[in-house]
């Protein structure tokens, strides 16, 4: 199992690491290779990890970043003492790029020639990274695009859409530009996708086609028990632009008369804490956050970029409470649109609001949105792995 992070860090570990865990259940020997960080929690036979790669430190490591993020030379030895060592029948990718890089992808296809070794190549989509620099199909102006798709990576530079830099952009494109030329991704045979949304942009590349398989993120959450509702609105995620918090921010301005919970943590966290109908409660255990969405009478997700398969969604509508969340991405597969919850117009403000407030005037609307929110059935973590081994096998 492939991933630059070892340890709790976002969806793609969230997914590894759980994923990891259910294959060991089901008899199969699992080991990880990623970075060496001290809070990594998985490991392998090996011990063999990339060095851990900052992008925010200082200097004269961070000067050879620029190559290191696009070839690693590192990463392909140190996968390879892992693929002596445990001759793994499947090598699964999530996220690797930047600080493992395509690189690690030839060396299992060489390894798997040296050795005459059938060995499946899968990776999980998490984000856009094999069709845009940024991973996100969002420019430097905090906008949804899709300008790279086609391969015209110079538009990366042109709206600097990695972290809004000139220089990081001019990587992002290099990179883009150098894999599109010796195209790694021939060698990885399946793609799995967790949204027909990312489904349809990987397969507007060509050569995606025929690689990819649709399934859904699997989660194993149940309702506690049964609580009563509290007079309150969650959101819960990170506290950034693209998570549609400035939009949301602004109606909780709105409406002082509705009561917000926020649980998480992240760069507009002031922000948050100067509105007084906000309660800020940080980041939260699993069992806690739990506890904070069964009681909610809804949850809110304005989030604003192409959104996979979000667990947040996911997480609420399993634990009865419904959502009302932005109608782009992946999320509305998974929403039941006056069901479990309601959709709007990503990005739209007046409709947001709208929409909050009548979810707020009308809760008993929402308590039958809860009904249905506790018979919807996700696919749990045992189901998703019977559909994996079959394309593992295939």
């Amino acid at each position: 199992m492939v991933n630059k992070f070892l340890r709790p860090q976002g969806g793609s570990e969230t997914y590894a690491l759980s994923l990891g865990k259910v294959l060991e259940k089901a008899g199969n020997r699992v080991e990880y290779f990623g970075m060496e960080e001290e809070k990594r929690i998985v490991g392998n036979c090996a011990e063999s990890y990339t060095s851990n790669m900052d992008f925010h430190a200082v200097g004269a490591r961070k000067f050879l970043y620029p190559f290191k993020i696009i070839y690693s030379f590192e990463a392909r030895a140190k996968i390879r003492k892992v693929l002596e060592k445990l001759q793994p029948d499947v090598v699964h990718l999530n996220n690797f790029n930047f600080q493992l890089t395509p690189s690690i992808i030839y060396e299992v296809h060489k390894f798997s020639k040296e050795k005459n070794k059938r060995i499946k190549i899968v990776y999980t989509a998490h984000d856009y990274q094999l069709v845009c620099p940024n991973h996100m199909l969002r420019n430097g102006k905090g906008k949804n695009c899709e300008k790279c798709i086609s391969g015209n990576y110079w538009n990366c530079i042109k709206y600097s859409c990695i972290h809004g830099s000139k220089v990081r952009s001019m990587l992002g494109a290099l990179e883009g530009y150098v894999y599109k030329l010796f195209n790694p991704y021939r060698y990885i045979q399946t793609i799995i996708c967790p949204s027909f949304f990312m489904e349809k942009k990987l397969l507007k590349d060509k050569r995606f086609t025929g690689k990819t398989k649709v399934l859904h993120n699997f989660l194993d959450y149940a309702a506690l028990h049964d609580v009563e509702k509290e007079p309150y609105v969650l959101y819960f995620g990170r506290y950034s632009e693209e998570k549609g918090i400035r939009n949301l921010l602004q109606v909780c301005k709105n409406n002082p008369g509705i009561n917000f919970r926020f649980a998480g943590a992240g760069p507009l966290e002031e922000e948050i804490n100067s509105i007084p109908n906000i309660k800020n409660m940080g980041f939260q255990t699993k069992e806690r956050l739990a506890e904070l969405i069964e009681k909610a009478v809804f949850t809110v997700f304005p989030s604003e970029w192409f959104e996979n398969c979000p667990y947040s969604v996911m997480e609420s509508i399993a634990l009865g409470t419904p959502v009302l969340a932005a109608n782009v991405g992946g999320t509305p597969e998974l929403i039941e649109d006056g069901k479990t919850g309601e959709l709007f117009e990503g990005s739209n403000l007046p409709e947001l609001d709208k929409k909050l407030r009548d979810m707020w005037k009308y809760r008993g609307r929402c308590m039958k949105y809860s009904n249905f929110c506790k018979e919807k059935k996700f696919k749990t973590s045992e189901l998703y792995v019977e559909e994996l081994l079959k394309i593992y096998e295939e």
